[in-house]
């Protein structure tokens, strides 16, 4: 099979499996002069669709690229599952949208629940970086449960929204919600993930979490430090493979799981970027955010030679940092890599396989 190209939306339709990026920024930031929305990737199989990220804007979005509502004329009906690679807000803020507005855009149709797959209790509370340095110390927010999970998350969500959500079923009567969505959280395999503080992507084989007659879905936890637990996932489809690396340093786990796929999304960062933002002579030097920066993300540098190491066919570059920064500097991340690099940007799509 050939590397996977860039295509329009219009001529993606052509291929029974495609790859749509809703959103191609990285975040939190409200980036100037940005053309690009938050971070949410969509795969299509047939008509089944499957989700990867809610971040600021995915919904307009999804509508945008003709696979999600237009009016009342489509719906989320074909909608299988979704999947979350991690906590961090800009991978979540807009996960809101599909439980509270499913209702009004197609889930009368849904032949199945939706399936909701997203990381576990992270288990213990980060540590605090540079604690020395601080004046004063951070209490903890909710101590009785710091760091839920996929399925405490959702239906603390669902109970801030109960206004809404009561109104909607006696007024509307429309169907329980909890019909339409099937919430889990990702276990991870037994004695895997056990020390996230210390060592949070342990070595290990990419596990199964979902299954249905067009696609295989796989998990490996990737380094996203102090973040845990923090996924990439891998697509196996029957006309090739798709990997989402989600927010990741340089990783072996992610090689692994990456090993021989038809198309990588990885993030990346600017690290030229970072440095006269946040490092020692910028304006307002932050250490905080640029030692996580650092460890935490993948650099322009450093993203073409672990796409090489997985051997992949097709580098697409998404969750960008900072979203405004020009094209040719994201570039140079072909440096390294020997196959095609494409710098990813709202709406593109991909096809695998041979088209129609």
């Amino acid at each position: 099979m050939n590397a996977p190209s860039p295509l329009s939306i219009e001529e993606s339709r052509r291929y029974r499996t495609r790859v749509v990026l809703l959103g191609t920024s990285g975040g939190p930031p409200w980036w100037d002069n940005a053309t690009r929305t938050g971070i949410s990737t969509a795969i299509c199989v047939g008509d089944a669709v499957y989700l990867v990220d809610f971040g600021e804007g995915w919904g307009p979005q999804f509508r945008k690229s003709g696979i999600g509502p237009s009016g009342f004329q489509r719906g989320i009906d074909n909608m299988r599952a979704v999947f979350l690679t991690h906590h961090h807000s800009d991978h979540t803020v807009d996960y809101p949208n599909l439980l509270l507005l499913a209702w009004h855009n197609g889930s009368d149709g849904l032949k199945r629940p939706i399936r909701v797959l997203g990381p576990g209790d992270r288990g213990a509370l980060p540590p605090i970086f540079a604690a020395e340095k601080r004046e004063e110390l951070p209490e903890v927010w909710t101590p009785e449960s710091p760091t839920p999970g996929m399925e405490e998350f959702t239906r603390k969500l669902l109970q801030a929204y109960a206004t809404d959500i009561n109104d909607r079923m006696r007024d509307n009567a429309k169907q329980d919600l909890r019909e339409i969505f099937e919430i889990s959280d990702i276990e991870l395999p037994e004695g895997v993930g056990d020390d996230p503080n210390g060592d949070p992507t342990p070595e290990m084989e990419p596990f199964e979490i979902y299954r249905d007659e067009l696609v295989r879905v796989t998990a490996i936890l990737v380094d996203h430090r102090p973040v845990f637990p923090a996924f990439a996932f891998r697509f196996e489809t029957p006309d090739g493979d798709i990997v989402i690396s989600g927010d990741t340093g340089v990783c072996e786990n992610l090689v692994k799981i990456a090993r021989g796929a038809d198309i990588l999304l990885h993030e990346c960062i600017d690290m030229t970027w970072v440095d006269e933002l946040l490092g020692p002579n910028a304006p307002r030097p932050d250490e905080n955010l640029l030692q996580h920066m650092l460890a935490a993300h993948t650099s322009i540098e450093e993203v073409g030679p672990q796409a090489e190491a997985a051997g992949v066919k097709t580098l697409v570059l998404t969750h960008l940092a900072p979203g405004n920064s020009p094209r040719e500097r994201w570039e140079r991340a072909q440096e390294g890599f020997s196959g095609r690099l494409v710098v990813g940007e709202d709406l593109m799509a991909f096809g695998l396989g041979e088209p129609a």
